[in-house]
């Protein structure tokens, strides 16, 4: 894996060192050097602060899916970053269309991550945060079932009530964060830093993101460029509402790896 922005001294010595014209040479990063490139920010004390990043993988024609599944256009570098991303966060913020596709089990505990995540006050897994309006969910899922931290699910005030029970007796949190059946993105960000889970992470799908993004509450979007053609119809990475006016997002950093691009964009 090369770092392609910023170059730093750093990089660039490392280059040197390995006889590369590239601000970093070949080779397989440590999830240490991964953790340390996707680093939540901190506040000004030094604590965490609430911050929602999305991970999501394109084509270069802005396919996020083939058919129906974002695997098929990731690769082993792209896994790596996914993994180390998920044992960074506090909770994974998921849409319920996405669970369904992707067939969602309980987030892991990673022994290598179990260190850090101890000395950052986190618990031994991300929990994962579903939005369903409906909560036309299976609850009978090892998710909902037998996570290692509750699973969390996100609804409107009028969800049916006995899906509620349901999502309940299986053992999922069910948290109020909007009106009607419709869920306020605003408030599932809020509600999920109330529960002590500031360092969010979202890995769609594309209505959710675009959802997430139509409000205005995404802090950083983390991008994977697959060097893949699809045509069809598939989704683009983020959907739904649209904006008044597009939202400028600075570039952070860029990584790149067998033709694959690894990009973080920031909010400014």
């Amino acid at each position: 894996m090369r770092r392609l922005f910023p170059v730093t001294d750093e990089t660039a010595a490392r280059a040197a060192r390995q006889g590369s014209a590239a601000p970093d040479g070949a080779g397989e990063w440590s999830l240490a050097e991964l953790a340390a490139a996707y680093a939540y920010p901190v506040s000004g004390d030094g604590g965490p602060r609430t911050w929602l990043r999305a991970n999501m993988v394109s084509t270069l024609d802005g396919a996020a899916q083939h058919d129906g599944r974002s695997q098929p256009i990731s690769c082993a570098a792209d896994m790596r970053i996914f993994g180390t991303l998920r044992a960074l966060a506090d909770v994974v913020l998921v849409g319920a269309e996405t669970v369904r596709q992707e067939g969602y089990r309980p987030a892991r505990a990673r022994k290598e991550f179990a260190a850090a995540r101890e000395a950052a006050g986190q618990g031994p897994a991300p929990a994962v945060a579903v939005v369903s309006g409906s909560l036309d969910l299976d609850f009978s899922l090892p998710l909902y079932t037998s996570p290692l931290v509750p699973t969390v699910v996100l609804t409107g005030a009028d969800a049916p009530a006995d899906r509620v029970a349901a999502a309940e007796r299986a053992g999922a949190r069910v948290v109020v964060a909007g009106e009607g059946r419709r869920v306020d993105p605003r408030r599932a960000v809020e509600a999920l830093a109330g529960l002590g889970y500031v360092r969010q992470l979202t890995e769609g799908g594309p209505r959710l993101l675009g959802q997430l993004v139509a409000a205005g509450v995404l802090d950083e979007l983390c991008l994977t460029l697959s060097p893949m053609l699809t045509a069809g119809n598939a989704q683009r990475i983020a959907g739904g509402p649209g904006v008044s006016l597009p939202r400028r997002f600075a570039l952070a950093s860029l990584l790149e790896e067998d033709g694959f691009l690894f990009g973080r964009y920031r909010r400014p």
